[in-house]
């Protein structure tokens, strides 16, 4: 549907006063779908409050959780550029009025998709709140312009698993083409979010312009047995599948106690250990909650004894992504 016939179809009347709304953490990469594979998260994640008020435009009252690194310019925050972005592209910028509150409840710059999960809770909310004029379909160009402003690339592997739940597979970028993958009901994730800085803008610098075929064609042979397994719920097929030839030796190196981490989430039986998105987080992925909640507890054990910080969370694949709070 064209936009100019959206807005003669949404009804001011009827939009809410106020919503809350979660996104989720996600894991890029999903270890060796580099930028077109990534899986959404049930913790942790992102809550947007958004309440209409009188005065047309976007405001951001309050941030939490961001110890004060998050603008609260409504044209440099991510949320309210996007939101201000749809206002615009429907008609409505001079119609509607609303004022945000962002809380942050995962850490900036882990890996974990943080930006992705802000933007994706703000446009859900707005578009909730005027009724749900537009699918999440089209919602998700919103969601890559919220990236390209956060990161400087417009890459879709963290926001459309936050947007769409499960597992996602980014066919296109230009034009845009996603497809959800089937989640395997035994698929667990042990994230591991060690506090060092590794800037994503810096983790991509790193990477390689140019790669042996040898490599890629390993890498090809890997993402295509990681799709097949999911949707055979073959956990031995997806297990042999997930390694990355290509990114991983590099951006490891940004890691202390990479490879440590590593052995010790496969001798504790993960079906697979790697970087979450640009890192610095970690995820082992596993067929079994109480093996991903031991590899979580050992890695922050093995981190604690060499004096690095961390969080840690223990989750299924969330299939449902953005969510409406009470």
């Amino acid at each position: 549907m064209e936009l100019s016939q959206l807005k003669k179809d949404i009804n001011l009347e009827k939009m809410l006063d106020e919503i809350r709304v979660f996104a989720p953490a996600t894991v890029a990469n999903m270890i060796c779908g580099f930028d077109i594979l990534g899986f959404a998260l049930d913790e942790p994640g992102d809550e947007v409050i958004m309440k209409r008020i009188s005065t047309p435009g976007v405001v951001i009252t309050e941030i939490t959780g961001d110890d004060g690194r998050l603008p609260l310019d409504p044209e440099k925050n991510t949320v309210s550029a996007c939101v201000q972005f749809l206002l615009h592209n429907l008609g409505l910028q001079h119609e509607v009025g609303v004022e945000i509150k962002l809380h942050k409840h995962m850490p900036i710059g882990s890996g974990l998709g943080s930006s992705a999960a802000s933007t994706v809770a703000g446009l859900f909310a707005i578009n909730a709140l005027l009724g749900s004029p537009l699918s999440k379909e089209e919602l998700l160009p919103y969601c890559v312009e919220g990236e390209r402003l956060a990161c400087g690339t417009g890459h879709a592997d963290n926001v459309a698993p936050a947007l769409f739940g499960g597992i996602t597979l980014i066919r296109s970028t230009e034009p845009l083409d996603v497809i959800s993958l089937p989640t395997p009901k035994e698929l667990y994730a042990a994230v591991v979010f060690p506090q060092v800085d590794v800037p994503t803008r810096d983790a991509r610098q790193l990477i390689k312009e140019k790669v042996l075929l040898k490599d890629a064609v390993t890498q090809w042979g890997n993402i295509a047995g990681l799709v097949a397994g999911l949707f055979k719920e073959d956990y031995d097929l997806i297990a042999r599948s997930m390694h990355d030839v290509l990114i991983e030796p590099t951006r490891a190196i940004l890691i202390p106690q990479f490879y440590e981490m590593k052995q010790i989430a496969l001798e504790e039986g993960a079906l697979s250990f790697g970087i979450s998105g640009s890192g610095p987080s970690v995820v082992a992925v596993t067929r079994d909650r109480a093996i991903a909640e031991n590899i979580k507890i050992r890695i922050q054990q093995h981190l604690n004894e060499s004096e690095i910080e961390s969080f840690g969370y223990v989750s299924s694949v969330n299939v449902e992504g953005p969510k409406v709070l009470n």
